[in-house]
Order: C-alpha cells, then structure tokens, then sequence
C-alpha cells in the first residue's frame, strides 16, 4: 500500500516511529456506543492509530484506502500533526507511523489543517467547502475515538496568527494549506502568503477571514444521550470497519442501494446523532442555526414524506407525500449512468443540513461561513455512525440543485444547503475487503 507522499512536502520528516500494534483489539474489547478500550500506558498512541489509520481497501472500489471517517475519493488532505510537548510529529496513517519534523514542541496537542491542492484543481471553490467539511468530520471522530481511549481535550478554532505554525512546521507554501485547528490535549507576526492560483486565491481568503477569540472549549466525546446499540450487538472496532459510503462493483463509480423497511429507531437514533452540538463558541453558536431536515421512506411509525428535528429533538412532519426521493434524484449531480451508479429514489433517509447565510453573518461575520462547514462535518459524522449500527450506508454529499430542491423539503429561499447526506442499504454486497488495520 503506497504512502500519501504528496500530501506534504518531500523532505519534510527526519525519521519515523512507527504508531503501536493493536488498537482495533482494544477497541473490539469496547461495545458500542459508550464502552472504552483499556491500555497499559499512554493511550495517545493506539488512540491516534484508531482515528486515522486505514481501516479497509476495497478491490471493487478506484478510491482506497478507507479510514474510520468519510472522505471525497478517500483523499483525506486534511492532515494530523502531533505536538507531544518535546516535538512536532506528522501523523502518518498509511505508514502507521509518526513522522519527525525536528521542530521543538511546546504542550501536548494536535493540529489540523487540510492541503486545498490535495484535491483535483477542477474542484475549484470547492476545494475550500470539501477541506472545512472534513476537518468537522476529522473533529467529531476524534472526539469519539479519543473518548473510547478516555483522553480528555480542548478545542481551539483557527487564528490568523496560526499561519507563522504552518510556516514554523515547514507546511510551505502555506497558500496550500488551511489555518490550523488545535486540540489541547490532557500578537503573532504576520505572515505574508503568494498564491498564483486565483480560484484559490479566494479560498484562502475566505479561510483567512476566521477570528475566532475566547478560550479553548471542551471538545467533549460526541456521544448523544441514549444511543441505541443498533440491529445487532457491535463493538467501537466493528463499527468503525463497517461505516461506508455506499460501494458499487468494480470499475464503476456512485452508489446503489435498495429500499427496505426499517425500524423507527434507526430515524430517532440518526436525529439524536446528528443533534449534539459542537464545542462551546463560534462552532456551537453556528450549529443553532442549523436546520435538520430529513426524507423518509418505509420508516416504522414515521408516513413517506419531508420531517424536521423540532425543538424537542423529535422528527415533526412538514410534507407527507410519497415519492419524495425520487423527484429529488432528478436534481442530484452525479445521475445514472452506464458507468456511475446512483439510487438516491431508494435511500431510507436523505438527510439535508441547512442555514440561512445572512442570518449566520449577523451572527458571527466571516468566521461563521467557515465554522458553519466544520459544524456541518461534525454533524454528518455522527449520522454516518448511527446509520452503521443500523446495517446502513451514509455519503455525505453536496450534489443535490438547491433552488429545485428547496420547495421539495420546505425550506426557505434565503436557506442554503450546507450538507446532505444519502442514507440507504447498499444493493451490492460487501465485495473483497481487504482488513488492512494493524
């Protein structure tokens, strides 16, 4: 299995150690959703190898390998540095190992930052949503993983002056890369950056904007209340293996699914999910103004139609019609094709995250547009858990048209798609998963 050795600059690391053996053991050994793996030492280690690590390659899949949490083409550009108090380390998944970058280390924390020209330049604007999405998604695994491990952490969002660390890490150019987001564990000079590139020239600037003051908040375990254990008894280590995306056979792209009935629980588990909140601060403050609005079809106890978490976090309906799903894939970008697969008409759930711009910016200005696509990952993460213990495949996606889509699930025309995703049984079985996890 071939090393991302693009992801950061050649030349970058001294030496390696490699990340301790065993941590999918650990974690088998904790049931799901609230048991915690038992180690002998430091837990940081085995708990960063179960956060990022490859999980599975899948030979009918052209994207591998496949870590723990959901990733456009299994790119991952977002990327873990570790500061163990002595020294900066890159976290090296595909290696299993820790990366030495001969930078002396101040407290114990880890940094996230996503290289923009780790995705395709065709991606354009893009680039910058797909970079904050999965830091949010990167945020939420860590909290459950390093709550499995029983470490305790702190989140500190992204500052301007965060720039001088991408440049003290020699994470160069910096226009490559995002401001970092710190986790704490257990009057910066300015920084002058050239970027050539225009479209990204606009993602730095909007990524740049964020002023995010106040303390470091609590990161918390991104467990809700009242989980429920799902179809089948799991352990953290099999649900982490089997949370997918939707696969289809091999050489072609997409998704499949078939419909099947399902239980209420497995609608009332994804709405506790998706509904605990961020930490503290500008990520909390954004999450509030998230609606949750969800299609369902042949639910137990819930009519085919649009539903809406209401403030009591039950699902309240909005529109009760059959069908839904299927005018909605009409006006999804990636349609059926003789080499794409695409059953959005056959998901159980489609779940869409949406905010109101003007009213995000009132709140908290420019940084809000940035911490809104954290908040968004974040919140998309834990679905796609829940919807693992309940034998279901969840792809995050933001493919959906906005403006033939709004009427079809009720929502406003100043209220803007932030994240969906399509929830479903997949039609393909599983295929030759390789368990490449150490």
């Amino acid at each position: 299995m071939a090393a991302h050795d693009d992801l950061v600059p050649a030349g970058l690391v001294r030496y390696r150690e490699p990340l301790p053996y065993g941590a999918a053991g650990l974690l088998d050994a904790a049931p799901y959703p609230y048991g915690r793996a038992a180690v002998d030492g430091d837990p940081l280690p085995h708990a960063l190898a179960a956060a990022f690590a490859p999980q599975w390659y899948d030979l009918d899949n052209a994207f591998n390998p496949h870590r723990g949490y959901a990733s456009g083409r299994c790119l991952y550009p977002v990327q873990a540095l570790l500061d163990d108090g002595d020294r900066w380390w890159l976290v090296e998944p595909d290696r299993h190992a820790l990366g030495d970058l001969g930078v002396p280390g101040t407290a114990r924390r880890l940094a996230l930052t996503g290289r923009y020209t780790r995705i395709p330049r065709g991606y354009r604007w893009f680039r910058g949503s797909l970079v904050n999405a999965e830091t949010g998604i990167a945020l939420r695994h860590l909290a459950v993983v390093l709550g499995r491990f029983g470490i305790a952490a702190d989140v500190r969002l992204p500052e301007a002056g965060s720039l001088d660390l991408l440049a003290g890490l020699g994470l160069r150019p910096t226009a490559e890369w995002s401001l970092p987001m710190i986790l704490g564990l257990g009057g910066p000079d300015s920084h002058t950056e050239r970027c050539d590139d225009p479209v990204l020239a606009d993602v730095l600037r909007v990524n740049r904007l964020q002023a995010n003051a106040g303390p470091p908040a609590p990161l918390g375990s991104g467990l809700p209340a009242g989980a429920d254990p799902g179809l089948q008894r799991r352990s953290w280590a099999e649900v982490l293996w089997e949370r997918n995306s939707g696969r289809m056979p091999r050489g072609l792209y997409g998704f499949s699914g078939r419909l099947r009935r399902l239980p209420a629980a497995a609608a009332d588990d994804a709405a506790r999910w998706l509904a605990v909140p961020p930490p503290d601060g500008v990520l909390r403050q954004v999450f509030d103004l998230f609606r949750f609005t969800v299609v369902l079809q042949d639910v137990d106890g819930y009519p085919d139609g649009v539903h809406r978490i209401g403030p009591d976090g039950t699902l309240e309906p909005v529109r009760l019609a059959r069908g839904v799903a299927a005018e909605l894939e009409k006006h999804y970008g990636y349609p059926l094709t003789g080499h794409n697969g695409c059953d959005v008409r056959h998901a159980s759930m489609l779940w869409f995250l949406s905010v109101r711009p003007r009213e995000l910016f009132a709140r908290s200005g420019p940084t809000g547009w940035t911490a809104a696509q954290y908040a968004a990952g974040w919140a998309i993460h834990g679905l796609s858990l829940s919807a693992t213990a309940f034998d279901l495949f969840a792809r995050p996606v933001r493919a959906f048209g906005e403006n033939p889509s709004r009427p079809l699930l009720g929502l406003g025309d100043d209220e803007m798609i932030a994240l969906a995703a399509v929830v479903g049984t997949a039609k393909q079985p599983s295929g030759l998963l390789l368990d490449i996890r150490l």
